[in-house]
């Protein structure tokens, strides 16, 4: 495995930790049904409604859709 592989991978690596420590573990999940629900419910706040502020008090849909506004 390359350097380049790792670094590759380290995007989902991370939002998997971040994800098993906000959704995951705290739940304690016996269902899978209703796990994938909260899943889906989850990524749509982790991309839509999730304030950063590296990402200057915006979420990520929000700041990508700025950036792609001012390019234009």
């Amino acid at each position: 495995m390359s350097v380049k592989e790792c670094l590759d991978n380290s995007v989902m690596e991370n939002w998997f930790g971040i994800m098993k420590s906000e959704l995951l573990y705290p739940n304690k999940y016996s269902d899978a049904e209703v796990f994938k629900r909260d899943l889906i419910d989850y990524i749509d706040y982790y991309n839509n409604r999730r304030i950063k502020l590296k990402l200057k008090g915006l979420s990520p849909v929000e700041y990508r859709t700025k950036s792609f506004k001012s390019v234009s």
